[in-house]
């Protein structure tokens, strides 16, 4: 399958999807004027990915920033994420936040929660 990437704006984060070099992680800014423009692409990529996952799938959300907008859009890529754990492959979540900022790792936990995900929980070094 092909790799998916988006270079980071000062609106919208980087995207990488690589499932031949197993890395998926999404960084930085979320506030794209048009999330669903954004994140639409990433979401049919995933509903692909799902059908044919890799053994083990490390996925990192890494953000300085989202907005509302955003969240609703997590939530969709949480909810294919948890398609990849109903096959017999492996799923972990790495949510990183800086260790002064309550606010993102609060967001996290929601997500964790309303995902019904185990989410790995990092401070940013």
């Amino acid at each position: 399958m092909k790799s998916y990437t988006v270079e980071a704006t000062d609106f919208s984060p980087e995207v990488v999807l690589d499932p031949k070099n197993n890395t998926f992680e999404i960084s930085g800014i979320s506030r794209p004027e048009n999330a669903n423009e954004f994140y639409e692409p990433i979401v049919i990529w995933l509903d692909e990915y799902v059908k044919n996952p890799n053994e083990h799938t490390e996925f990192k959300f890494r953000f300085d920033y989202f907005n509302t907008s955003s969240l609703k859009f997590f939530l969709m890529i949480l909810s294919k994420c948890k398609e990849i754990t109903e096959s017999d492959a492996k799923l972990s979540i790495k949510w990183f936040h800086d260790v002064e900022d309550e606010s993102m790792l609060e967001a996290g936990k929601s997500l964790e929660e309303l995902s019904e995900l185990k989410f790995d929980f990092v401070i940013n070094e």
